[in-house]
């Protein structure tokens, strides 16, 4: 089966939006056996947009939309794929039920416009919208299959999931399933190295990608079921597993910092940071996993050097090797486990800009690590814009507290 993505709003194409909406289809297609051969984005014109569903139904099996479903003017996609189809829309009861209900329940009044969007035409059903008013359409007509979805990506992603995803794996007679091994502390080119015997595998394949968050071994294999596929992939991971060892940290949709948060409750353990180049970025990404207040006690951004001062790193240690240092790094880290009254403390000094300081190169992050007992060090070295270099920097961080946290026992 051949698949076009047409990302529809003119929001996207003045670049007011990113399109991730594409992105996340067509990182899913391939599950389905479904070829995904073109990805267009286009605006709210009606004659613009008439011209690309014809386009699309030239070339393409499967035609997945996103946008154009509220309830304005401008919003035309309903509109269009009904004139291209050659069919008349006309409101269904059901969905006008459930469209007042909806409003309702949010303490709002209905307005009329709003009926646009319980309107369908003869070749479609409708698909739920949990989180949105805009129901999507299944529309199936001369062998082509119009799957129209909402553009918020919050409603996409779940009607996709909970409607979408299910109906493809239904009529999939063949579907590919992938296992990805996330792991950390180890270069993308020695875990090449290190699983060169498994790479010419054809079915499951093994794909190595560096990632933000590490590097990742994306096991992937074809079979006529799901349970089929995972069965091919069991072994292959049981022998990845094997070779890379404690440099996995987690698979598929886990995050590195949940990886972490789980080691810091099973141990009961608490954490303080201290941060001065990241400002705050560390304790940002801890804070994104639900429940992270169970360890994470707090964070002090400490950005001058007049900050470290008052908080009370030693000035005679910062005047002597510097606030990009090792030993400033360790003196930090030491404060705000005082400071935090935590188990462990975490602190990261350095240079996020694109200039020297210090002598030392852009992109230099030092990192240190206390737990009152001892002291562990580690030094990032990478610049590729300042955001990078402080998202290198967490990771590098949280690399050094995992690495503790399965050395402690």
């Amino acid at each position: 089966m051949k698949a076009e993505i047409i990302s529809i709003g003119t929001e996207i194409m003045l670049g007011e939006i990113t399109d991730t909406n594409a992105a996340y289809i067509a990182s899913h297609l391939p599950s389905y056996g479904i070829d995904l051969l073109f990805v267009t984005q286009t605006g709210d014109n009606p004659e613009r947009l008439s011209e690309t569903f014809k386009q699309a139904c030239n070339r393409s099996d499967i035609i997945i939309t996103t946008g154009g479903l509220g309830p304005t003017q401008d919003d035309l996609t309903r509109e269009t794929i009904a004139a291209v189809l050659n069919e008349k829309m006309s409101l269904d009861q059901e969905q006008e039920v459930h469209l007042r209900q909806r409003m309702e329940s949010r303490g709002r009044k209905m307005p009329e416009s709003n009926l646009k969007q319980a309107m369908l035409i003869p070749s479609a059903r409708a698909i739920s919208n949990p989180r949105g008013t805009a129901p999507g359409w299944w529309v199936e007509k001369n062998n082509k299959v119009f799957i129209v979805m909402p553009g918020p990506p919050a409603e996409m992603t779940r009607m996709w999931e909970m409607e979408v995803a299910p109906e493809l794996e239904r009529r999939s007679s063949e579907i590919l399933v992938s296992r990805t091994i996330k792991t950390t502390g180890i270069g993308e080119g020695t875990i090449d190295e290190m699983l060169t015997p498994l790479l010419n595998n054809t079915n499951p394949s093994i794909g190595i990608y560096a990632r933000r968050d590490g590097v990742h071994a994306r096991i992937s294999a074809k079979a006529n079921s799901r349970s089929q596929a995972e069965s091919l992939i069991q072994p292959i991971e049981k022998k990845i597993r094997t070779i890379l060892g404690d440099a996995i940290w987690g698979t598929d949709d886990e995050t590195l910092e949940g990886a972490i948060g789980r080691m810091l409750i099973e141990k009961k353990l608490t954490l303080g940071l201290m941060e001065s180049a990241t400002g705050g970025l560390m304790a940002d990404t801890l804070t994104n996993i639900p429940g992270s207040s169970n360890y994470l006690k707090g964070s002090l951004v400490t950005y001058a050097t007049e900050t470290k001062v008052s908080m009370g790193v030693s000035k005679k240690i910062i005047d002597k090797y510097g606030v990009i240092s090792r030993e400033t790094a360790e003196a930090m880290a030491i404060r705000a486990k005082e400071l935090l009254n935590t188990d462990i403390a975490i602190s990261i000094t350095g240079i996020a800009g694109n200039e020297e300081v210090e002598a030392q190169k852009p992109g230099t992050m030092h990192i240190a690590l206390t737990d009152g007992e001892k002291i562990e060090y580690s030094l990032s070295q990478y610049y590729q814009g300042r955001s990078a270099a402080k998202r290198r920097a967490v990771l590098t961080a949280l690399t050094l507290l995992r690495t503790y946290l399965m050395e402690k026992k």
